[in-house]
């Protein structure tokens, strides 16, 4: 099941080529705002899955292209990302130490929304297309094989990166 938030704030499910509006089924979540939402369908989605399946099949589908996608986890509570974690397109034989950093919750918009930049030298920007794991329930220490079963789910993430690229010299 794909879920989203579209327009102004309405929980969606993606079926097809159409978003149906789902908001009645939450509307007992007490909110102060969408990541209230969001967090209460993930703590109480095995009571809510079957709502939300029944809700989006009876409704009315909105084509895609007729709404605004909003950040499906706005004000996200942690966002970790995982730098070098990739083999580098095969040139590096073993990947690198992975280096874990922040983003913050701030930072999360939405399909279309525009990225502000601070005010500094930068001479290159890049836009990383990354996979966004959805943790599902509070974890710690957790093993390898137990890893999926704390999962919620997954959605894009473009990792925004800006630097200088340093003038290559040519002293010998």
């Amino acid at each position: 099941m794909k879920l989203g938030f579209f327009d102004d704030f309405k929980l969606g499910v993606v079926a097809g080529d159409g978003v149906v509006d789902v908001t009645e089924v939450v509307k007992d979540i007490s909110r102060l705002g969408p990541q209230d939402v969001m967090r209460g369908v993930i703590e109480r989605f095995d009571t809510l899955k079957g709502k939300l399946a029944d809700a989006a099949a009876k409704g009315q589908g909105k084509p895609v292209s007729q709404v605004r996608f909003r950040p499906p986890l706005p004000r996200s509570e942690n966002i970790i990302c995982m730098a070098v974690n990739y083999m580098e397109d095969g040139t590096l034989a073993e990947p690198a130490p992975i280096n874990a950093f922040m983003k913050s919750p701030s930072a999360i918009i939405g399909d279309g929304d525009t990225m502000v930049l601070p005010d500094m030298a930068a001479t290159i920007f890049e836009g990383e297309a990354e996979l966004a794991v959805v943790i599902g329930k509070r974890a710690s220490h957790v093993k390898a094989t137990d890893a999926m079963s704390y999962v919620f789910g997954y959605t894009n993430f473009i990792d925004p990166a800006a630097w200088c690229r340093r003038p290559t010299s040519s002293i010998r």
